[in-house]
């Protein structure tokens, strides 16, 4: 194949990869990994699986061993502004010419292989594949949906640390209807003899994990809340997640003979996570970016919210990817109960696969019917954004599902608009 040279040539290779699944198997993940020569089992891994949190824990637990010492490589999905961020060493996606000039060999060993992975298959062995040439001390690596089945799960090192996020209803088309058998997705990482870090949940899951760990002669750590107030300069939800990231790190860097100095923790706890309840001001107001796409998600966002801009008023821009009705309606009965006035949107991304917003009328409709009247359309992103922007309120949020965020951020946070600052 012809060389790749930029990230608009990486995308177009990477078309031919776009595919759904309509099956859920890790049958030619595995193949994969076996041509290459299976790179994943020469790494130490920390691997991140839960319905909400688990990008932003993964970036914690990538930020605390880099803290540490350690070299560390961090894979996240889907990515946000590009797709370089999903191969990162040190928390610093790959530059541009290093990312292409590996994609494109990377693509060339897999087209020898004669395997036809999915997007999402492909960059994750890419991340496996890069880091193990790298060498790097630690992997730290999210779950794309759910866990068993999932195409991260391929390490079969008794070392492996797993994290176990919140769980909740999400996916369950795929995953199952309950919280239960959610949960067995989610515990399915748990490989033999694994160390495995989470908060003690609903029974249910409880009940699931603790038999997944007992088969796998896995050790269950039960993270109990945090009791200091080190951690209070970051949202509630990160409070959370950092906390849990926290625990395991240090397990792990003790079994390494290593610890974290007050001074450590406080740089890792610092980190940039992208659109988790990023904040940038414009003219006084308050703009809040964050990928809460599920209803669990959402509230614990407006629970952040609510906490550090307590009595604002919100105007809020949103738009979901085509999903299940189930989840779609929770959403926006979060959005109602939390928000003076809405805006919704549509997009389209071809991230994994080609992805298309839910109509965004339907969303203006569902809110009138339900009494709701403080709601708008704009179906052009753009022209969506500037409705926000007038808005009246002080405290402006841009949610919902992160395709829609790709085309947002890069207009709030682009170089050459000053008027925007981070905070």
């Amino acid at each position: 194949m012809p060389k790749i040279t930029n990230f608009d040539e990486a995308h177009d290779a990477l078309r031919r990869f776009y595919r759904k699944d309509t099956t859920y198997t890790l049958d030619r993940m595995q193949q994969l990994m076996d041509f290459l020569g299976n790179p994943q089992d020469t790494l130490k891994v920390v691997h991140v699986a839960g319905t909400s949190g688990k990008t932003s824990t993964a970036y914690y637990a990538a930020a605390l061993l880099k803290a540490a010492g350690f070299t560390v490589g961090l894979t996240v999905s889907p990515h946000v502004d590009e797709v370089n961020e999903r191969v990162q060493i040190d928390l610093t996606p790959l530059p541009e010419k290093e990312f292409c000039q590996a994609l494109s060999e990377f693509i060339g060993k897999v087209d020898a292989s004669g395997i036809l992975p999915s997007y999402f298959e492909l960059m994750v062995a890419f991340a496996y594949w890069y880091f193990a040439r790298e060498k790097v001390d630690y992997a730290v690596i999210e779950v794309g949906l759910g866990g068993l089945l999932d195409g991260t799960n391929v390490v079969v090192r008794e070392d492996k640390v797993c994290i176990i996020t919140d769980i909740g209803l999400d996916h369950t088309e795929v995953l199952g209807d309950t919280l239960g058998k959610i949960a067995a997705q989610k515990a399915g990482i748990v490989q033999p003899r694994n160390d495995v870090f989470m908060y003690r949940q609903d029974g249910e899951v409880m009940k699931v994990v603790e038999k997944t760990c007992k088969k796998q002669t896995a050790t269950l750590h039960i993270v109990a809340q945090a009791s200091h107030s080190t951690i209070t300069t970051l949202p509630l939800f990160q409070q959370r997640n950092f906390h849990l990231a926290e625990q395991a790190a240090d397990f792990t860097l003790q079994r390494d003979e290593r610890t974290l100095t007050a001074g450590q923790r406080e740089q890792a706890r610092a980190i940039y996570i992208p659109a988790r309840m990023e904040i940038v001001e414009r003219g006084g107001k308050v703009i809040i970016i964050d990928g809460a796409h599920n209803a669990q998600k959402m509230h614990t966002l407006f629970e952040s919210v609510s906490a550090k801009y307590p009595g604002q008023k919100i105007a809020a821009l949103a738009g979901f990817v085509e999903s299940d009705a189930f989840r779609l309606e929770h959403n926006i009965k979060e959005l109602t109960a939390n928000v003076e006035h809405i805006i919704t949107t549509s997009f389209y991304s071809e991230k994994d696969y080609p992805k298309y917003s839910v109509n965004p009328k339907a969303i203006t409709t569902w809110c009138k019917d339900h009494g709701y009247r403080g709601v708008q359309t704009r179906e052009n992103s753009t022209e969506a954004l500037q409705l926000l922007l007038a808005r009246p309120e002080p405290v402006l949020l841009i949610t919902g599902s992160f395709y829609l965020l790709n085309h947002i951020r890069p207009l709030l946070l682009g170089k050459h608009d000053p008027p925007y600052r981070r905070i």
